[in-house]
């Protein structure tokens, strides 16, 4: 005999929701990422590239906040990229404990020739809403994650 868990409205209607919120993530996820992999990148190697590229020079630690990864996984992530030579280290001159990372020629070139597609493709994806859909799902995704901070 099987068990389920039982649980109030409110419970039932938050698990479903967040259940609906991961697949529809892994879905677009899965669909707007096709391309990096033939160009042999990962998800945050191409999230390193785009923060460097929009945001300029910062630390590892700085990268991995704004894309959302652990610094274990940021250095890993970032020796790979030096390794193809798409990323430098600097040693910060104010400060010669932090390593400030700088896309090289290499990766900037690299960079902006994918990233027009990466936006198309995500707008493509979003096109599924409309405008006003858009904001809100912005908006109800950025108090998500903000609750609890």
């Amino acid at each position: 005999m099987t068990a389920k868990y039982r649980c109030d409205p409110a419970e039932a209607r938050a698990l479903k929701t967040y259940v609906k919120l991961m697949r529809a993530t892994e879905s677009v996820t899965a669909r707007a990422h096709r391309q990096l992999s033939s160009l042999g990148l990962t998800f945050s190697q191409f999230g390193v590239l785009e923060a460097l590229y929009h945001l300029g020079p910062m630390s590892q630690s700085a990268i991995g906040q704004k894309i959302l990864r652990s610094s274990g996984n940021m250095t890993m992530v970032i020796d790979n990229l030096e390794k193809r030579e798409l990323v430098r280290r600097e040693r910060n001159q104010s400060d010669r404990r932090f390593l400030i990372i700088h896309l090289t020629d290499k990766g900037k070139k690299l960079i902006t020739s994918i990233f027009p597609s990466h936006a198309a493709e995500i707008t493509r994806q979003f096109d599924a809403l409309t405008a006003s859909e858009q904001q809100t799902l912005g908006r109800l995704c950025k108090k998500l994650g903000l609750k609890g901070r």
